[in-house]
């Protein structure tokens, strides 16, 4: 390499990192709202045994909570266009406080079931106005921003669980109050630290979104993620049952899986996209965790198979986030908040739908079926950009542009 190119190197590296105090303090705040996500992670095997509950019914906990994310992905941008984006983050936090120490509260399956909807809503207030905020605040482009993005969401999944395993170990009500805590320093952040950002010019529509998926780019990624999200639910929602672990063990393999999809998303991925392109790294990194899916659905029976390829599968799933979020911010000649808000809606369906179907294919077949379904999901989605790729033939250009 020489000593010119060693500098560009260098300087792109630094510039993701590089970033204005506002960046930070959104980063911050989406650390915490991905710890949410996976700090319940460990506790759902005790929640299952408190309540006396099936696991399809406590992956509910999971169903509500991206069923009314997805659904209210619809209105981010007509409220955030009004709101502004420091009091649409603001909002949104405030609502993952409340609802998550009410879930903490709670002495019913049902009640937390319900009251993980009201924190979905939060949560798609505040992650699609903080994807948009990063872009839009950063000084580094599009790329590097989006790459920063996925640094705070790998961080938040990887510590996560981690802390969820330690709380989850007093009560399996800790992790609900922490992450109200939490939420609640990211508060305070925001509203004391966080610049007013400019409001558009012109508020978005309600059917905004739905335009946005007219563009066949941004309907492909949307769907992709949409059936890669059965692999991932799974893993995350019921392979907790299979690996026999108590509360921390549970927090440190998930520790592990956050920590790998953590490194790969923001050193691997940017790296894959540049010399392979964003289709064909898709492409193979999708394949690959449809195998490792496939390998879990055939080693069900033994718990080390599955926290291994718990734990492997993070590499995989770091690098696929990064180049489809990427992707998706360039897909579509719409504002960037519109683009994620879109495709997010798509994404979260998915998601809501499978943890409760893994938990039902164990009940009706046997605990093989689940990781086998999803991997069969997973390599619908490789088929399905495949024949499409040709929607995403300029995707590349336009993010060496930004």
């Amino acid at each position: 390499m020489s000593s010119e190119a060693a500098y560009q190197e260098i300087h792109k590296r630094s510039g993701t990192f590089s970033q204005p105090l506002a960046v930070w303090v959104v980063a911050f705040a989406c650390v915490i709202s991905f710890m949410g996500i996976g700090l319940v992670d460990p506790i759902l095997p005790a929640i299952a045994k408190k309540m006396d509950a099936t696991p399809s019914q406590v992956s509910l906990l999971f169903t509500s909570y991206n069923l009314v994310t997805g659904v209210a992905m619809l209105i981010t941008g007509f409220v955030s266009s009004r709101l502004g984006t420091k009091w649409t983050l603001i909002t949104g936090v405030f609502l993952i406080i409340i609802f998550s120490a009410l879930a903490g509260n709670s002495d019913t399956i049902n009640a937390i079931v319900w009251l993980r909807g009201g924190w979905g809503l939060g949560n798609s207030l505040f992650l699609a106005t903080a994807l948009s905020a990063i872009v839009g605040l950063s000084t580094s482009g599009t790329a590097q921003a989006i790459i920063f993005y996925e640094a705070a969401l790998g961080l938040g999944i990887a510590v996560g669980p981690l802390l969820g395993g330690e709380l989850g170990s007093i009560s399996w009500r800790g992790p609900f109050f922490g992450v109200s805590v939490l939420m609640g320093v990211a508060f305070l952040f925001l509203l004391f630290i966080m610049p007013n950002v400019a409001k558009p010019k012109t508020p978005s529509k309600l059917s905004a979104p739905f335009k946005a998926l007219s563009y066949p780019g941004l309907l492909t990624l949307g769907v992709v993620a949409f059936l890669y999200n059965f692999g991932f639910f799974t893993l995350m929602a019921y392979s907790p049952y299979v690996m026999e672990l108590n509360e921390h063990g549970l927090g440190y393999v998930f520790f592990g899986w956050g920590l790998l999809l953590a490194i790969t998303s923001v050193f691997v991925a940017p790296k894959l996209q540049q010399r392979f392109g964003s289709v064909p790294s898709i492409i193979t990194v999708l394949s690959t965790f449809a195998l490792i899916l496939i390998i879990m659905g055939s080693g069900a029976h033994t718990p080390a198979v599955i926290i291994v390829c718990v734990v492997i599968s993070g590499m995989f799933l770091g690098i696929n986030n990064t180049l489809i979020t990427t992707a998706v911010m360039e897909s579509a000649p719409v504002e960037r908040s519109v683009a994620s808000a879109a495709y997010s809606f798509v994404r979260f369906m998915g998601g809501a739908i499978s943890p409760w179907l893994a938990g039902k294919l164990a009940e009706w077949f046997n605990p093989s079926v689940p990781f086998l379904f999803g991997g069969v999901m997973v390599l619908a989605g490789v088929l399905f950009i495949a024949v499409r790729r040709k929607h995403l033939a300029d995707i590349d250009s336009a993010i060496t542009h930004h």
